[in-house]
């Protein structure tokens, strides 16, 4: 792609106690993505936290577009 606008394909989601999903950000690579939902996954609160590839037409799980 090189029409001057950045990816963001992969996204953090969180799940909460009542199964409610949200998501938390879009990063450019996994490792970025998967930093991010560790770093708040070993905060220790009862929530869930994962990565996902968000597919070609920007939708995924908790996405708001």
């Amino acid at each position: 792609m090189n029409d001057g606008t950045i990816t963001l394909p992969w996204l953090v989601v969180r799940q909460d106690d009542n199964g409610n999903r949200y998501s938390v950000g879009r990063y450019a690579t996994r490792a970025e993505a998967q930093k991010i939902a560790d770093s708040l996954d070993s905060r220790g609160h009862r929530r869930l936290y994962w990565v996902e590839r968000i597919g070609q037409n920007g939708g995924g799980a908790g996405s708001d577009d």
